[in-house]
């Protein structure tokens, strides 16, 4: 009926058929110069990405701050092996299983192996006495106490990191020693027939000393970050369990323990770097002695740091010497605590979001 074949083929193909200046849509102008600008409500292309951001610079700051502490934990033990080789190679004993410490002779002899001993024996005590007594305090005020309590109480424990470690030491040493020296005749006297608990005497300066006060000095550092890990259970874990009939106890134990599991390794891990480093404390705590006893009560005892706080100022070259090779120990043992620990956390998020 006189209808156009192409306008009628225009009009059945749709959009197909439209011309660029129709193509441009709304808010286009018709002029040439116009085409290439996006329209009014948006689209478009976007603006390039400029080359240096600040999210670049950002990026690239905590790379090399992050290299930087890869570089200075190099350097520390770079410096420690340089100074101790001159010292290890006068050594007229065995560095790793002599029991006496005697750089400063004219015939050298150390060992670490008695300091080895008792720093790690020191810090176990202190995290077998701190470990359970932080845990309760972090329940209680993240689900126990009222808020008004729990506020004012916490602020109170996280003082507690912030005293030095000499007035620990000289409170150990003058307040708590004779507390300790009772208990330690007690156990003697009815289970002295166990190793750790026989021997007679003196007691008071001994392994336990330390190690209880390591345990106040540790408290604080597990109870505080297992706290903030326990408040970051999500709420919706723990209403669920309580919907489903459980005590607040079981709720607890099925939803806050183990979500907050990898934080409380984190945390128990920062405290046994807290215990294993540990020097005036414990130089003021224990009765200097060098040998390998699993005797807890009996005065005697030593640790790296404290040997290290007490033989530095009369040591001479080859003494310094052992000494840095013994500070080399101790950054070793360190080191692989740390390690430990980071492999336990990521072994731990591995196996949680797999099940998720």
């Amino acid at each position: 009926m006189g209808d156009n074949p192409s306008r009628s083929a225009n009009a059945t193909a749709g959009d197909l058929g439209m011309t660029p200046r129709h193509a441009r849509g709304a808010g286009y102008g018709s002029s040439p110069s116009n085409f290439n600008e996006p329209p009014l409500g948006g689209g478009g292309v976007l603006a390039k990405k400029s080359r240096f951001s600040i999210e670049t610079g950002f990026r690239g700051l905590s790379t090399a701050s992050g290299a930087m502490v890869l570089v200075i934990i190099v350097a520390i033990a770079v410096f420690l092996i340089s100074k101790a080789i001159p010292a290890l190679q006068a050594n007229n004993g065995d560095f790793l299983t002599q029991f006496e410490w005697a750089p400063n002779d004219a015939r050298p002899t150390f060992g670490i192996a008695a300091l080895a001993f008792g720093t790690v024996l020191s810090s176990i005590i202190a995290l077998i006495v701190a470990v359970p007594i932080a845990m309760a305090i972090a329940l209680f005020l993240s689900h126990y106490a009222p808020k008004r309590l729990a506020t004012p109480l916490g602020f109170v424990i996280d003082l507690l990191a912030a005293v030095p470690s000499v007035v620990f030491g000289l409170w150990g040493r003058d307040v708590l020693q004779v507390p300790v020296r009772d208990f330690s005749l007690w156990l003697n006297e009815y289970f002295g027939w166990i190793p750790l608990f026989g021997g007679d005497g003196p007691f008071g300066q001994s392994v336990m000393l330390g190690g209880l006060v390591l345990a106040i000095m540790v408290l604080p550092i597990v109870t505080s970050l297992s706290r903030e890990v326990f408040q970051q259970t999500p709420g919706m874990n723990e209403e669920a369990a309580l919907a489903l009939g459980a005590t607040r106890w079981e709720m607890i134990r099925t939803a806050v323990l183990p979500y907050g599991k990898p934080g409380v390794i984190a945390a128990v891990m920062l405290g046994l770097g807290r215990a294993l480093g540990e020097t005036i404390a414990l130089a003021l705590t224990l009765s200097v002695a060098f040998d390998i006893s699993f005797n807890l009560i009996e005065n005697g005892g030593n640790s790296i740091a404290a040997n290290i706080a007490n033989s530095f100022g009369e040591a001479t070259d080859t003494g310094r010497g052992a000494l840095i090779a013994s500070g080399l120990v101790l950054f070793t043992i360190t080191l692989v605590v740390n390690m430990t620990a980071r492999a336990i956390i990521y072994r731990r998020r591995e196996f949680r979001d797999n099940a998720a």
